[in-house]
């Protein structure tokens, strides 16, 4: 029946706050709502026909009668609104503990500790964004040789550096130092390498060397049984990164949604047994925590022009996937991450698929992977309630 499964997450782009938002300070929040309404309306034809609009009222996006895909949205259980949570908790793993974050910076004992290892005194351990703390302390760094160490209202520990001051390898270096050090009570989610060039504040700009160092997750997830039964398994974008390899055979470090884009066609065309599981971060990275509504809405539809090919590529033993991994509302004042639900849009040219469903609300990320793991007869997750019962018939 399915042989190929292409799971797509759109990187933040939640579709409504979560009933618990409040304790996440993330009321009111809903990415795509809000972005719609801010911008007079989205235009995204194609998600709109797999039955993006019959989820939740977007403006621009309206509801269609006859959905040639299933439709519904996703609750996440797990403790945190999170890269590495999200795309965990899609593969069968639930964080009951949320990983530790430093609204003001990293303790002496984290700090002193990084820096003996390294033989540098660092600048910054200060929450931050990363365009403003280069152009605050660029400078600074590059008369030094100190690494700038910042952090965020995610658990990250970041180093950012000139490209010329410290070489890039030297970076990733000593990234992989302060993920050996961050352990424990101080295990953040994720060590990420910023590298950056030009000369000035004015034109300081961070490059797509960007590199992140995950936690490797706690246990086997569907992609480790995926490869263990013999299938292909290939991350697109930072996906080998959130899973620190593990259950991954091949990966495409895309840094861009088009660059992403442009393998997720590619290997739309190819026939193999397995996943591509692609992450596209733009609308994260550079619009949801930028609060830069435009760009969103740029973003939002160039992937919706670009999915009409996606869909004419697949054939009758593939299945299409779409989803999130978490909000990031740029209507907000806040610029961090927003904890709401995910949309799941899902679609197949089989003779089996049964279009139109809807899907209601999942009770977890998880049901993603039960649902993948159900298809391949991997084996039934702890969590997770697969729905590939509802969108074929028997």
């Amino acid at each position: 029946m399915i042989e190929k499964i292409l799971l797509i997450v759109l990187d933040s782009v939640g579709i409504g706050e979560l009933p618990d938002a409040h304790d996440f300070g993330d009321e009111g929040s809903n990415t795509l709502a809000n972005t719609a309404k801010a911008v007079g309306g989205l235009k995204l034809p194609n998600l709109g026909k797999l039955g993006l609009g019959n989820i939740f009222p977007i403006e621009g996006v309206e509801p269609v009668k006859n959905p040639v895909g299933c439709f519904g949205k996703c609750a996440e259980i797990s403790r945190g609104k999170d890269t590495t949570t999200g795309h965990w908790e899609m593969m069968g793993i639930i964080s009951k503990n949320p990983f530790p974050t430093y609204p003001n910076g990293f303790p002496d004992e984290v700090i002193e500790r990084f820096e003996k290892a390294i033989g540098k005194k660092v600048i910054g351990n200060v929450a931050a964004s990363g365009t403003e703390i280069i152009k605050k302390l660029g400078m600074e760094h590059m008369k030094t040789g100190m690494p700038i160490v910042y952090t965020s209202a995610d658990s990250v520990f970041q180093i950012a550096a000139h490209e010329n001051i410290i070489p890039v390898e030297e970076l990733y270096r000593i990234c992989q130092t302060a993920r050996n050090i961050l352990t424990g009570r101080h295990a953040v989610g994720r060590v990420i390498a910023r590298p950056f060039i030009g000369t000035s504040p004015e034109n300081f700009s961070r490059t797509e060397r960007r590199k992140d160092f995950s936690l490797p997750p706690p246990r086997d997830t569907v992609l480790d049984k995926a490869v263990e039964y013999g299938f292909k398994v290939i991350g697109v974008g930072k996906i080998n990164d959130i899973f620190s390899g593990r259950g991954i055979t091949d990966y495409i470090h895309t840094t861009r949604n088009d660059e992403g884009i442009k393998v997720i066609i590619n290997y739309a065309k190819k026939s193999f047994k397995g996943i591509l599981f692609a992450n596209l971060g733009d609308f994260d990275t550079l619009y949801g925590h930028r609060n830069d509504v435009r760009g969103y809405k740029n973003a939002l539809e160039f992937f919706d022009k670009n999915l009409l090919e996606i869909l004419s590529n697949l054939n009758s033993r593939d299945l299409l996937i779409i989803t999130a991994d978490h909000g990031c509302d740029p209507t907000t004042k806040s610029t961090d991450h927003s904890r709401e639900y995910t949309p799941l849009v899902v679609f197949s040219k089989n003779e089996r698929f049964i279009s139109g469903k809807n899907l209601g609300v999942r009770k977890t990320f998880a049901d993603i992977g039960a649902t993948i793991s159900d298809i391949f007869n991997l084996g039934k997750l702890t969590f997770g309630q697969s729905f590939a019962g509802e969108i074929f018939m028997k």
